[in-house]
């Protein structure tokens, strides 16, 4: 099996928290931001680690306490933003807020690239803070 580096998307490879008025938006059930969120330097780093062999993947949550209409919409503008900011992504999830990231990977010894620190101690293979 190939190795595959996961990538988070709101704060690790989208600038979800850079875009004017996110929480505001979002808590309006507005999945603007995830549509207009501007790729991070770590997007970057898929390039990087395809050149050494490894597939990319993408494990991002939706957004927290969101009705069933919001989650269709933030996951069209999700898998919208990969296709046009990260295409070579060949295994995406987009999950419920808080589902652990280990549990949805194909490769349990993957690679996590991923802003939050629970979410990389939660990780069973290597896991980067892209931020360091």
């Amino acid at each position: 099996m190939k190795k595959i580096v996961y990538f988070d998307m709101d704060g690790t490879i989208a600038d979800l928290y850079g875009v004017n008025g996110w929480l505001e938006a979002i808590n309006a059930e507005d999945a603007t931001p995830y549509k207009v969120a501007e790729p991070l330097p770590a997007i970057a780093l898929a390039r990087e680690f395809e050149e050494k062999g490894y597939e990319i993947g993408v494990i991002t949550w939706l957004a927290k306490g969101a009705t069933k209409a919001y989650n269709k919409a933030v996951r069209k503008a999700k898998k919208d933003w990969i296709a046009k900011n990260l295409p070579q992504a060949t295994e995406i999830h987009i999950v419920k807020y808080g589902t652990p990231k280990y549990k949805v990977a194909k490769d349990k010894n993957g690679i996590l690239i991923d802003d939050e620190e629970p979410n990389r101690k939660a990780w069973k293979g290597i896991a980067i803070n892209p931020n360091k």
